[in-house]
């Protein structure tokens, strides 16, 4: 569970952090009136589960209450990457000395998490990786061990941050560790004109999986502004992620379906999604899997990925057409099947005859097929 700004602020607070005051409202007007509270100068900043807010005017300096008003009626409504913008947070300005890059993150590979940092933050960390490989450090941290005081010296010294950023570091790997979280991200951490060390801007993601010890203690780490085709998928109990991409995929399995992912990746086109439908592809499955993936308005050709097992081909190819009953299929769908009765599926997707649904017999000419089709819509 990714974590609005304001609510990893909020954590980082809790756990001793220091963050610039700031509101979150929902209109025009309440960001007048939290503006003069903040003292008139502040920063109106969208509040959506994404990164890229900059870039899409999501973030704007306001020099008085009324520039405030007209920032948030400005953000208020926005989409960017596919989320629209339902608050924002207004944040009192801070004079910066310079500004620093922090993370901890789960290293699945490793068996353990891995502490990045640079000197070089308020910038995408991607970019300077890839630039200046050099002015990233990246420090496992075991998390029988945490993040010691003399473990929060070593990932400064080599990050190159000042040694003041050092008790920040260890502050961070509590929010981590006792909040469950697999990312903990602040970008900036900057270093004010007066010495303080303040998080600027947070990202935190929550491991799902310890959802039950959040809710034992009442926290409320979410609201009902995520992204609205993640909850209508929840709702309909599907396992469904969605992606920044043209190409939307449905798989039974998650392996499968990460694997389909990075096929689509490699023959040029991006996914729109990550779909499992698990065990079960019944016309239901099948037609909620389909009305999400088709809602969603950057998807242009749709990629049906199954290997028939417990479920078998057929009962994947006969949901599929009575899907087609409640759904209109307006965008091409490629669909691959193989495994268990998979020729029996197939003559079942032959038989129905839909002028927009493709077959094919392996992933690689599946996904190219699908990629193809989005480039050319």
């Amino acid at each position: 569970m990714d974590l609005y700004e304001h609510q990893a602020r909020q954590l980082f607070a809790e756990h001793g952090i220091a963050v610039p005051r700031a509101e979150v409202v929902d209109n025009a007007n309440a960001a007048q009136q939290a503006a003069r509270r903040l003292g008139g100068r502040v920063v109106v900043k969208a509040q959506v589960k994404t990164g890229g807010r900059g870039k899409a005017g999501g973030v704007k300096p306001a020099a008085d209450p009324a520039a405030a008003a007209l920032a948030a009626r400005g953000i208020l409504g926005m989409d960017i990457k596919g989320h629209t913008v339902r608050t924002v947070m207004l944040a009192e300005p801070v004079d910066i000395e310079a500004e620093f890059y922090v993370s901890y993150v789960l290293d699945r590979a490793a068996g353990t998490f891995l502490a990045i940092a640079s000197a070089e933050g308020g910038m995408e960390i991607e970019e300077v990786a890839a630039t200046r490989p050099d002015a990233v450090a990246r420090i496992p941290v075991d998390p029988a061990e945490g993040v010691t005081e003399g473990k929060a010296r070593q990932i400064a010294e080599a990050a190159r941050l000042p040694l003041e950023a050092a008790p920040v570091l260890s502050l961070l790997w509590q929010v981590l560790s006792r909040e469950d979280a697999l990312l903990v991200e602040v970008n900036p951490l900057v270093r004010t004109t007066t010495g303080q060390i303040l998080a600027l801007d947070g990202k935190v993601s929550l491991d799902d999986n310890a959802g039950f010890r959040r809710s034992r203690r009442g926290a409320d780490t979410d609201d009902p502004h995520g992204d609205p085709l993640e909850a209508e998928a929840a709702a309909k109990g599907l396992n469904y992620v969605k992606l920044d991409g043209e190409v939307g995929i449905i798989g039974n399995g998650a392996g499968l379906v990460m694997s389909t992912l990075d096929v689509v990746a490699g023959c040029g086109a991006r996914p729109a999604n990550f779909l499992d439908i698990g065990g079960g592809a019944s016309a239901r499955v099948m037609a909620d899997g389909l009305s999400v993936i088709l809602s969603d308005p950057g998807v242009k050709s749709v990629l049906v990925n199954v290997f028939g097992g417990i479920t078998a081909c057929d009962a994947v190819a006969d949901g599929i057409v009575q899907a087609l009953e409640t759904v209109r299929l307006a965008k091409p769908l490629v669909v691959r099947l193989d495994g268990n009765n998979a020729p029996r599926g197939r003559a079942i997707l032959d038989a129905r005859a839909h002028p927009l649904i493709q077959q094919a017999t392996t992933m690689d000419d599946a996904a190219r097929r699908a990629a193809r089709l989005a480039d050319a819509a």
